[in-house]
């Protein structure tokens, strides 16, 4: 528990810390506000479509008797729904670091100025071109991992009672994992650090990674507060860079 409240600690001084800087937190939010509006539209067509492809999906089931038929697709058009929330809170900070990499990453060493005791922030070797590959590159592969893990935590939640309670829980705990490698992508790969070797840090500091990010993965369920968490999120995200690497930091 110590571990998991070390990241939440992190989660909420980046709330602070753009709570202080009324221009980072401006800044940060437009790309997030990009990203909410193409996300609401694909949600709202998943929605008003959901019916007519839980219909195209069972053509087995057109025989079946009422009310089994009503039920099953409309269970199977619940499914869907919640499918796509969870495949949209696993993107959503990766498209808007995507949209959004020359602004956070100005926030980031921002973050890193602040806090340092000789006032320097990391500054990366690449050029942006390639560091813009590099990061359209990671993510990618990424979400692909992302995705493997929604398509399971999908089909186990046809389980019954597991599905309905256990697999919730795992999905935002799965979820705060990605979103805080994804986050913490924009101060390590400004250090140079490879995506092996983020994976392979956050995870033997698992309950770090998930006190950090499953909170955050449980408010970006609302999309509208990933919105306005989007920009301390990545502060906290490279104050907890900095605590990974043991780099210090002033209070």
């Amino acid at each position: 528990m110590r571990d998991f409240g070390m990241g939440f600690a992190q989660f909420l001084a980046g709330q602070r810390w753009v709570a202080r800087h009324r221009r980072e937190y401006g800044l940060g939010l437009v790309p997030a506000l990009i990203t909410l509006v193409i996300y609401g539209a694909a949600l709202v067509g998943v929605i008003t479509r959901g019916g007519d492809v839980a219909e195209t999906l069972t053509p087995f089931a057109d025989g079946w008797p009422s009310p089994w038929l009503g039920l099953f697709r409309a269970a199977l058009m619940v499914a869907l729904i919640a499918l796509a929330v969870l495949v949209a809170a696993l993107t959503f900070t990766a498209v808007t670091l995507l949209i959004g990499s020359p602004f956070y990453d100005v926030i980031s060493e921002r973050v890193d100025r602040s806090v340092s005791p000789d006032g320097t922030a990391p500054e990366s070797a690449l050029a942006w071109w390639v560091e813009l590959w590099v990061s359209v590159r990671d993510s990618a592969r990424i979400l692909v991992r992302a995705m493997l893990w929604a398509a399971l935590l999908f089909v186990l939640g046809f389980v019954p009672v597991i599905g309905q309670t256990v697999i919730p829980v795992l999905a935002v705990f799965v979820t705060g994992f990605f979103l805080t490698q994804e986050l913490t992508s924009v101060a390590l790969q400004r250090r140079g650090v490879q995506l092996n070797q983020q994976m392979a840090m956050l995870r033997s500091r698992k309950t770090v990674a998930w006190g950090f990010g499953a909170p955050l993965a449980a408010a970006f369920l609302i999309p509208v507060v990933a919105v306005f968490l989007m920009p301390g999120a990545v502060a906290g995200a490279t104050l907890l860079s900095r605590q990974l690497l043991g780099e210090p930091t002033r209070a």
